[in-house]
């Protein structure tokens, strides 16, 4: 195969604009296949599919040293974690303040997002709701109700198709729906985006910026490393409707950035964040192991984490601190490439999703692996949960 960050005021449920849409209608809430992957919203006479907001989904994260803890017990409740290991993941924030970049990420994506929507003419309002943390996707969707909303767009801050990097986000939303109760507003997930061109080309020019880093004497003995999050074997295996879905789509992305940016080069993609007991298969291998394996034949590496929107904590922890201080060691030339975060490339590309749907507009995408809007009933099932370690 070849900051700390200052306390930010008060969360809110979060809504960025409050134009609503005059193309949006009412709603039939029993849409056949219901759940949060159906396709709420009604039919326009032009074709299209009408619909009356935004929503930005992302995981959420703690913003004061007092949120941190709390924060674990979210991300963790009903798996049996012990608070002695929670305590030890906690270190990983503490060492950033207490704080995960990864909300601050999300305002700023969602007040890019906002900008780029008038610019263009999309009076969607747009919102943020969080799997675990303020805002709460609940909070959030309790919001749009009372400001009218029936019928959503969802963009989750997940390129990737699995259990937890899509049909889980779905699930939270139907979650939040029956919390919210009557008047509760469906939302409709936009498309998975590996291979979309605002999500490619970011991550290439990343690529292309680490490589700059590096001595150009030693190209031809540096080496592309792609990670991305692992995930147990069993739940790779499930991704997508005929299984392999995560792993592919990781392959497929990994491929187009190493073609446009360094085809010159050999490339690996590896895994990062394991958060599961030994006796569980999860994918390998590591990133700080993989870089072991390379001494001999390499000198220099440029890590990619093409698995990741933007630059928060497991980015920032698991490769600007674990694999940096592994390649030291090693004696290896190490560069991290960047994320998309708000990048103008990226930001367009939301918009183009949403236009995909309510206005027909021809899908941009780069790879060959089937996509589809809809997802099939047999997506990704839940995994057992056998806690972390």
């Amino acid at each position: 195969m070849n900051q700390a960050v200052a306390k930010p005021t008060p969360n809110v449920a979060i809504k960025a604009d409050t134009q609503v849409s005059t193309r949006a209608g009412d709603m039939d809430e029993t849409v056949p296949g219901g759940g949060a992957c159906a396709l709420p919203g009604r039919a326009r006479e032009d074709g299209a599919v009408a619909y009356d907001a935004f929503l930005l989904l992302s995981f959420g994260g703690p913003e004061h040293p007092d949120d941190v803890m709390p924060f674990l017990r979210n991300v963790t409740r009903g798996r049996g974690i012990p608070e002695e290991r929670l305590a030890e993941v906690a270190e990983h924030y503490y060492h950033f303040g207490g704080v995960s970049p990864i909300n601050q990420q999300c305002r700023d994506l969602l007040a890019a997002v906002t900008a780029d929507f008038r610019a263009h003419g999309v009076t969607l309002p747009t919102y943020w709701g969080n799997r675990n943390w303020q805002p709460m996707l609940a909070d959030t969707m309790a919001q749009m109700r009372d400001d009218g909303i029936t019928s959503a767009l969802g963009f989750a801050t997940s390129a990737y198709g699995g259990y937890s990097s899509c049909k889980q986000y779905w699930e939270d939303i139907a979650q939040a729906r029956a919390k919210v109760g009557p008047g509760a507003p469906a939302v409709a997930k936009l498309r998975q985006f590996h291979d979309h061109p605002g999500f490619v080309a970011p991550h290439t020019d990343a690529v292309t910026a680490a490589l700059a880093q590096l001595d150009p004497a030693r190209r031809a003995s540096t080496r592309i490393v792609f990670t991305a999050h692992s995930i147990p074997v069993s739940m790779a295996r499930t991704a997508g409707p005929d299984g392999g879905r995560y792993e592919a789509q990781l392959h497929e992305t990994a491929a187009l950035v190493h073609a446009a940016a360094a085809p010159d080069l050999p490339w690996d993609l590896v895994w990062q964040s394991r958060s599961g007991p030994p006796q569980v298969p999860w994918l390998e291998p590591d990133i700080n192991d993989h870089l072991k394996a390379l001494v001999g034949d390499v000198t220099d590496v440029v890590v990619s984490p093409i698995g990741f929107v933007s630059d928060h904590l497991e980015v920032l922890w698991d490769l600007d601190n674990e694999a940096r201080d592994t390649a030291a060691e090693l004696g290896l030339g190490y560069a991290r490439a960047a994320t998309p975060g708000t990048d103008p490339r990226f930001v367009t590309m939301i918009r183009e999703l949403v236009e995909e749907r309510t206005n027909g507009v021809a899908r941009e995408r780069l790879g060959t692996l089937p996509v589809w809007d809809q997802c099939p009933a047999n997506c990704c099932p839940p995994p057992q949960r056998r806690g972390v370690s």
